[in-house]
This record gives structure tokens, sequence and C-alpha cells, in this order.
């Protein structure tokens, strides 16, 4: 599982474990200069950062031809101008099927690389089990989106802890961040004191084991399952973070009345892939990809594709239905009396009235905040969508790539020898050490790009050994990049 929730036995503390993820999340020139920084000679510096360019410049020619195949593709599925490019070049119906589901193999091969994960409908519950800024209840309209391109895939390339909601769009991940906010929250404290109340009522009545009797079917567990899960969770060193709400602030009068601060985990990248439905006359072909940053993981609704407008919420009718009860018995007990008062009467009405009217524009205080989230995210959280979205992705694959292959032989050339094990430990030590940061180091596909470039070897009992950094760059070469740079500065535009 690779988010959970648990609580701390002495008071109510709320986290989420997180599998730690293999993104290195430094960036490329820091992480060059510090690596070269703890070589010892000059001459073997210059030499390092050399060997680190050709490296780079060959991963991107090795993604060139298969980055322009998915551009190439994509052109016939953007939604902006595929149609007219589909019509033009008059493909049969059945090839165009043909075409988009290569691109999407394309495509989640490029997110596999890129260290994005489908998030799966367990994560999703964790994330979503919550509120932060988002307090309305938002539903996808599922009818205007497509039910074919996904679920074709996914019967071509099955996969574990699919989401409920794979066939119509699909919500990639990675990273994780914090995201905090800090204010009186005067309606949600009011709304946090009425839902205690009616929890408390219902706890009176017996009526909250009827409400709760499926969710607690739904997420009852095997302990000795649990106990593994936790085993597993240790063993993978999973990260942990904090969630702070309001639901759970303990009832003291300081915080009542002064500013409190709310926070929620973020995952720091957000991809949503999906198709509008088709029309009677006219089949869509287009394939959106919007890009999100920094979206909180209680208010990841605001990411959804064709969201339906929010209504009330259930505690919402909640209080209007038991406000209209208490009203209508308190307002009937004073008839029967013999000496009714008015004035008693017009109270007991009046409070009704007022709840009503409070709770009217408590969900309209709610519902601008919502179109304010929702203009945030398209403006401020939207990095970018379609093509922008792909070429970005097309870049991280070979910044990730490079990083993983640069540590890698770093490691090697400083320890000498090392095994699958000790590399993927001695790498994950070093980026900790040195830049402060912890991530679950791919080294198998790090060695593999190292065994292909023909710089590092791997002898009979599986210990891997790097060459010499001047043999290194001999076995590389002089790149196509190197020469065009020289070219520029008008030099010799042959290799020496």
């Amino acid at each position: 599982m690779a988010l959970s929730e648990e609580k701390g036995r002495h008071e109510k503390r709320e986290v989420i474990r997180i599998e730690r993820e293999s993104v290195i999340p430094i960036l490329k020139p820091k992480l060059l200069m510090t690596l070269a920084s703890l070589i010892k000679h000059s001459a073997d510096r210059v030499e390092f950062l050399k060997l680190c360019k050709r490296i780079e410049y060959t991963i991107r020619a090795w993604y060139h031809l298969q980055f322009e195949d998915m551009m190439q593709l994509y052109s016939l599925f953007d939604p902006i101008s595929g149609a007219q490019k589909l019509e033009q070049q008059n493909i049969p119906s059945h090839e165009i099927d043909v075409l988009e589901q290569n691109f999407l193999s394309y495509l989640f091969e490029v997110m596999r690389k890129s260290n994005f994960k489908i998030a799966n409908q367990e994560e999703i519950d964790v994330a979503l089990s919550g509120q932060y800024l988002l307090n309305l209840p938002i539903t996808v309209n599922e009818s205007k989106l497509d039910k074919v391109l996904l679920k074709k895939y996914f019967e071509a390339h099955p996969q574990d802890n699919l989401p409920d909601f794979h066939d119509k769009y699909i919500i990639f991940r990675r990273g994780i961040g914090i995201d905090r906010t800090t204010d009186f929250f005067i309606m949600e404290k009011v709304d946090m004191l009425i839902a205690r109340f009616w929890s408390y009522i219902l706890r009176l009545t017996r009526l909250d084991k009827f409400f709760s009797s499926k969710a607690k079917r739904r997420r009852r567990k095997d302990p000795k399952k649990d106990d593994e899960n936790n085993l597993e969770a240790e063993d993978n060193q999973d990260d942990v973070y904090e969630r702070i709400r309001l639901e759970n602030m303990p009832l003291r009068f300081g915080n009542l009345l002064n500013k409190n601060t709310i926070q929620e985990p973020t995952f720091d990248r957000i991809i949503v892939v999906y198709r509008l439905a088709s029309s009677r006359s006219k089949k869509d072909r287009g394939i959106f990809v919007k890009h999100f940053k920094n979206i909180p993981m209680a208010d990841m609704e605001i990411v959804l594709p064709e969201k339906k407008n929010p209504g009330l919420t259930p505690m919402d009718w909640v209080k209007f239905l038991g406000s209209a009860a208490v009203g209508l018995v308190a307002v009937a007990s004073s008839i029967e009396l013999d000496t009714a008062d008015l004035r008693v009467i017009g109270a007991v009405l009046s409070t009704v009235l007022g709840y009503f009217v409070k709770t009217y524009f408590t969900f309209q205080q709610n519902l601008v905040q919502y179109q304010n989230l929702i203009t945030q995210s398209m403006y401020d959280k939207q990095l970018d969508s379609g093509k922008g979205t792909l070429l970005h992705l097309c870049d991280d694959v070979i910044q990730q790539e490079v990083k993983e292959v640069i540590i890698s032989f770093f490691i090697l050339m400083e320890q000498g020898k090392a095994n699958r094990q000790e590399l993927d430990r001695w790498s994950e030590e070093l980026i900790k050490e040195e830049f402060g940061e912890s991530c679950n180091f791919d080294v198998d596909d790090a060695v593999q790009k190292l065994e292909k470039l023909g710089i590092v070897t791997k002898d009979i009992i599986g210990r891997y050994q790097c060459v010499g950094l001047k043999r290194a760059n001999e076995i590389i070469g002089t790149t196509t990049e190197e020469l065009i740079l020289k070219a520029r500065q008008g030099g010799c535009t042959t290799p020496p």
C-alpha cells in the first residue's frame, strides 16, 4: 500500500504514510558541481564533467526517435488540431484505433520512466478522506467522458490496483510536498461545532452505528495483514506526512478565537488523461493530457475532468432536516399548551429560520471558494496541457536517467567495485549526506544504461566496476552536440 492513514494513541494526530519515490529531487547542475567538488584531482574533475555531458547527449539521442514517434502520434489526437489532420490523411477508423493505442503505450512508458505512478483507488480514498480548502462534494459527470479508449488499453495492458474510474480517466502522481494555510476559519469552526453537536446527537440516539456500518465493512482489515504491511513499510523506509485539520482540533477557547494553521500533504505533480464522450453524429478522437502542480491531496477533486456543479453536502441536509424537526416539535409543544405564548413561538421560528439562512450562506461561501480554487487551478496550478505536457515529460525522462547514471558511475569510481545492493545503498546514502534528500534509488535502470554505454562491466559474481574517466570518454567518443558547439565557436569540426 503506497498510502495509509494512522492516528496516534495519546493525541488526535493524523498522518499519511507514503512509499518513498524513485525521483531524484536534485537539480542536475547542482548535482554535477557537488560530485565534481568531491573529486580530488582537477584533471579528473574536468574529465568527469566532460563525461557527464557526453552521457546526457547520448541518452538524449537514445530517446529522440521514441519521443518523436510519440509527438507525431499525438498530433493526430490533439483536441485542438488533431481532427483536422485525421481528415486530411483520410485514415480508416480501425487504423486510427490502433494508432491511439500506440500513443497510449508510448505515453504510459514515458510516465513510468519519469517516475509518475497511477493513483490507485486506495490512495485516492486516503487522499480524499479529509477536507482542506474545498468544502463541497465534487463529482464527475461521467456521461460526458469516453469509456472506451482507456478501457481498451487496460484490457491489453492489465495492471493491479487500478482506480474505479480507470475506464474514464487516469490520474498520474509524482512527488510529495506540504501546503499550509493560516486563517481564523470562522465559518469552518462554526460548521465544525455544529458537526460535533450532531455527532453527539447521533451517538445518543445510537444512529451513528447505522450510518457508519457500511464504512466499517469497507475498511475492515485482517490484523495479520496489517502487521505485514507495517513491516513492509519499515523495510521500504516510507515517508510520513502529517495532516492537520480543524476537525481534529481540541475544543479550547483559544483555538476557536485565534488564527489556526492547517496543513495538508500535496501531490507535487499530477497529470490527468481522458477523452470526452463522442456525439451521435461524430466520434471525438481528442485525448486530453493536463499537467498540474502542488495539488493538496484532500482537494484533489479540483483537477478532475467535467465536474458537476456542487450542491449541498449531506451534512447540510442533516442540518436542515434536523433543525426543521426540532423547530416543528417546539412549535407543536408550545401550541398544545393552554398558555401558548406567541413570543416563544416567534423566537423558535426565528431561530430555525436564522439557522436555515446561516446554512445557505455557508453553502454560498463554500461555492465562491470552490470557484476561486478552480480558477487558481487553471491559472496558477496548471503547468501545461497537450503537447507542452508531453515535451515536459520527455525532458523529465532524460534528466532523471542522466542523474541516475551519473550517481551510479560516481559511486563505482569512488568505491572500485560494488554489487547491486551495495550500489543502491551507497547511492541513497550519497544523496542523503550531500544533498539532504531521500529517494528510492532505481539502481537497476542505472546499471543497465552504464552497461549499454560500455563504461561499466559486471563480473561473474555480480559485482560492477567502471573503467577510468579518460577511457570512459574515449569509449563514448565525441558527440554530435560537441561538434556543433565547436563549429559555433569557430573551432575544428572534426573529432580530436
